[in-house]
């Protein structure tokens, strides 16, 4: 039983495993149980646990969940779809959220999929588990696992959403065998895991990453072994005193939320991830599928800049001998110079560089096509002071056209945005290829001319911006 809104038929809190919970918590998801009769889906499933979303930073309430209800039970996904019968084998688009993979879940207002249907997709939002209960690590996981490894249950979940897509698309009207997923921030960096594991194989056919991407590890995202994971779950069971792993599922939730340690995001696990993703990009081993790629013009994720002296104190003690070569590219003689030298760099070193080296290593290894775009519209604010450029996050409204959805002095041009950018990625999942009638053309990436679409006020094609901050990371990350 679903809701319905004029032709879309809209399917919320459709369970695809098992609760996470008791004996379940921190295993791989397991098949659901079988309900008789007719199951109600109008009502969105609980978002995953995680601590009280309150706004913050460039983040209005609009961009977070709802408040209640929060629970481990948390795997479910949902479906909004137009298609009158199996028959019309709609494309299939599955969106993954973002949240540092810490926060976040599928019953965000901006990520609802009404519009996108309208457009001829099935669009599917899904759960997955975050924080220590999506991620952790620990000898005794990976001995009880049968595949010798632990944490990563949160791209297992996404996994297993996938293949329930494969086995129920149908029934929607979608085609499993034309199926794209999507994902902003760490919903990216997860699309960008996917397309780099063979347990996704054949699971996906498209692939949409909005600022985000796990090419090169930083100081912000060290690579860790799945020994060095074990042993950061032995340290997170000693801090709640833990002698076991039935004591760890015997805490309450609440319990293992409000503890600080443990894992909280993905490591190569040497099962889900083989090896590194720029190893298996670099071995032609990744899920060679179409990809559309790109990040913000203030795509920063960094609290208030600090003042000048210390900012370049920093940077020569990072740097050394490459400090006047990254001087050259953000400058920083005068405070307010240094400061947009930090959120430049924040941007450029977070999700830039990581993009522009999917889009290289896909067109130097793969044979499916890249397109690249920035998105450097300023999104509309009603005071200065909540005036952030084109934050992170703030294309999501536009990419899925939900503009309705935010609270912000929307013009007309950001409403004829949201149409062009939302066609762009229907078109897409559709085809391959973000082209269509009544669009501006989207040249596809190459190496040799690094075409980028910039969606702005004028949305164009053109050679990649700040191309010299991005040599300067392909160079540093380089040497090392």
């Amino acid at each position: 039983m679903a809701n319905k809104t004029g032709d879309i038929r809209i399917f919320k809190g459709i369970p695809f495993a098992a609760p996470p919970v008791g004996n379940l918590r921190w295993k791989a998801p397991q098949p659901v149980s079988a309900w008789s009769g007719v199951k109600k889906c109008v009502a969105f499933g609980p978002s995953p646990m995680q601590a009280k979303p309150a706004p913050f930073m460039y983040w209005s309430s609009e961009f977070l969940i709802p408040e209640q209800p929060i629970s481990e039970d948390c795997l479910y996904l949902n479906v909004w779809t137009g298609a009158r019968s199996a028959a019309e084998k709609r494309p299939v688009f599955v969106y993954i959220y973002g949240g540092g993979f810490r926060s976040g879940g599928a019953g965000c207002a901006i990520y609802d999929g009404e519009a996108m249907a309208k457009k001829g997709v099935v669009f599917v939002t899904i759960n997955y588990r975050v924080g220590v209960f999506g991620f952790l690590a620990h000898p005794e996981l990976s001995k009880e696992s049968g595949y010798k490894a632990s944490g990563n249950y949160a791209l297992l979940d996404m996994i297993a959403a996938l293949k329930w897509v494969q086995k129920n698309a149908a029934a929607f009207g979608g085609d499993p065998k034309n199926v794209t997923i999507a994902g902003q921030s760490a919903g990216a960096f997860a699309v960008n895991f996917l397309a780099a594991s063979p347990l996704a194989k054949g699971l996906f056919h498209r692939a949409i990453a909005e600022s985000g991407g796990s090419f090169l590890s930083s100081p912000a995202r060290p690579r860790l072994t799945l020994q060095d994971a074990e042993q950061l779950g032995v340290d997170f069971a000693g801090k709640l005193n833990a002698a076991s792993l039935s004591d760890l599922r015997a805490k309450s939730a609440e319990e293992i939320l409000k503890a600080s340690g443990g894992l909280n995001g993905p490591v190569v696990d040497g099962y889900l991830l083989p090896e590194g993703i720029y190893e298996i990009y670099a071995k032609s081993r990744q899920n060679d599928v179409s990809l559309l790629l790109g990040w913000n013009g203030d795509d920063k994720v960094m609290g208030a800049p600090v003042k000048a002296e210390v900012f370049r104190e920093q940077i020569r003690k990072r740097f050394g001998n490459q400090a006047d070569a990254y001087f050259s590219v953000y400058p920083a003689q005068t405070e307010e110079e240094s400061a947009q030298s930090q959120g430049n760099s924040n941007r450029d070193e977070s999700f830039g560089i990581q993009d522009y080296t999917w889009a290289k290593m896909q067109t130097k290894t793969g044979k499916s096509p890249v397109f690249l775009y920035n998105f450097t519209r300023k999104v509309p604010a009603h005071t200065p002071q909540t005036q952030f450029g084109a934050f992170h996050t703030g294309e999501v409204p536009y990419a899925y056209n939900n503009l309705q959805t935010v609270d912000r002095p929307w013009e007309a041009i950001d409403r004829q945005i949201a149409d062009v950018m939302s066609s762009y990625w229907v078109n897409f999942a559709k085809t391959g290829n973000p082209n269509g009638p009544n669009l501006p053309v989207w040249s596809a990436y190459t190496r040799e001319s690094e075409n980028t679409q910039i969606i702005d006020k004028t949305i164009e094609n053109r050679p990649l911006p700040n191309k010299d901050k991005l040599r300067f990371w392909e160079n540093y990350y380089g040497q090392k």
